[in-house]
């Protein structure tokens, strides 16, 4: 049994000034606002501990992919981001040819299976060409029942989201497919019209990949996907809230108007996460980071992101002398309990008892600590 105590915890929806969790092997099972009832284990009188975060959308970091064949680069990557506090991932695939894309899906079920990562999202190949950004153009594809079914085999039930264009033909097919196999679909990287988009919806898609990045943008005769995704209630509105991808005005006020209850903050980071300026590739394309930020070399399109996701949390709640209980309760939100029960992740995504042991140490100014994950204590980047 390990005892914890901060200065602040969240727990649900309570910001606790001071408080403590208890954790038994993997498992939180106790847990309180005030003085801990008993001798500490680990104290931390100015820091604080919030639920380790869930990132559903995320391609790599700290030079690694999880588009690969090697089980080592995807330990890589995972390692890397559960360092910056990102204890549940979901590793993104983009666009590839369907061999290829075989191969990438067995390698990471295999880690999905070992506890590495916590599911698989498949980013394509079923995109709009005209909205592809950075994936291979050459690569993608209209929905073919026969590669789905061939993809979720070789998943094995290790396939948690995908994202797909709903005007592509096949689409609607393709759509209550993956909802029958208990996969999350989510519409991105699109060209759909508004109705398309409420289409999709009706279908069964619940989740709006990087809103605005990657889709048809918003206009005042044809509001197309944007405006169906950010209306529907049942929606959850992935933002990549990095600075670059999106103005923080916009975030702010979609976090605003949706609530942090239907908001997921993403990092779609890529390899060069973590890593010096350079040259790195993204399924196969070449990428340029210059100050922080990746383009593909051949159409200077942004080619996702470089931020983690204790940054988007440090931005999520503005530092901690500045931010109230109510902006930590959001930040928490976004960062971890929303994308969390979007994926159908029960344990994980808050601190409370019989949840996993899974909590970021933060200091005063919302820098990583130490993470635990699963019970098991890592010291924070650096």
């Amino acid at each position: 049994m390990t005892l914890i105590s901060a200065g602040t915890v969240v727990l649900g929806d309570s910001v606790c000034r001071p408080g403590w969790l208890e954790i038994d092997g993997d498992r939180i099972v106790a847990c309180g606002s005030g003085a801990p009832p008993r001798v500490v284990d680990a104290d931390f009188p100015d820091g604080v501990v919030v639920p380790g975060f869930v990132d559903m959308h995320v391609h790599g970091g700290g030079g690694f992919s999880y588009s690969t064949d090697d089980p080592d680069d995807v330990a890589r990557a995972a390692d890397f981001h559960r360092a910056h506090g990102t204890t549940t991932t979901l590793a993104s695939l983009v666009t590839a040819a369907p061999e290829v894309l075989l191969t990438q899906v067995q390698t990471l079920a295999d880690a999905v299976r070992g506890g590495v990562v916590a599911g698989i999202h498949l980013e394509g190949p079923w995109l709009s060409s005209a909205r592809c950004g950075a994936h291979d153009v050459t690569q993608l594809r209209v929905p073919d029942p026969a590669e789905i079914d061939s993809v979720l085999a070789a998943g094995d039930g290790a396939i948690r989201m995908v994202t797909l264009a709903p005007e592509l033909p096949g689409a609607d097919v393709a759509i209550e497919r993956f909802v029958d196999a208990g996969v999350v679909v989510a519409v991105g990287h699109t060209d759909a019209s508004y109705e398309e988009t409420k289409r999709a919806l009706q279908l069964g898609a619940t989740v709006g990949t990087h809103v605005f990045n990657g889709m048809r943008p918003l206009h005042h005769r044809d509001p197309g996907p944007a405006l169906a995704l950010l209306e529907d209630a049942r929606v959850t509105v992935e933002l990549i809230a990095d600075g670059v991808h999106l103005h923080p005005a916009l975030v702010h006020q979609v976090a605003v108007t949706a609530g942090s209850d239907r908001v997921a903050l993403i990092t779609d980071a890529m390899a060069a996460a973590g890593m010096p300026d350079g040259t790195y590739q993204l399924g196969g394309l070449d990428v340029e980071v210059s100050g922080s930020v990746a383009r593909l070399r051949e159409r200077s399109t942004i080619a996702g992101g470089t931020a983690t996701m204790d940054a988007l949390f440090r931005t999520a709640a503005t530092g901690l002398e500045a931010a109230s209980d109510s902006a930590l309760r959001h930040a928490v939100a976004m960062t971890a309990t929303t994308p969390a029960r979007t994926l159908g992740l029960d344990d994980v995504g808050a601190l409370a008892p019989g949840m996993s042991a899974d909590l970021v140490v933060l200091d005063r100014k919302l820098q990583v600590r130490a993470v635990v994950r699963r019970g098991v204590w890592a010291a924070g980047p650096g």
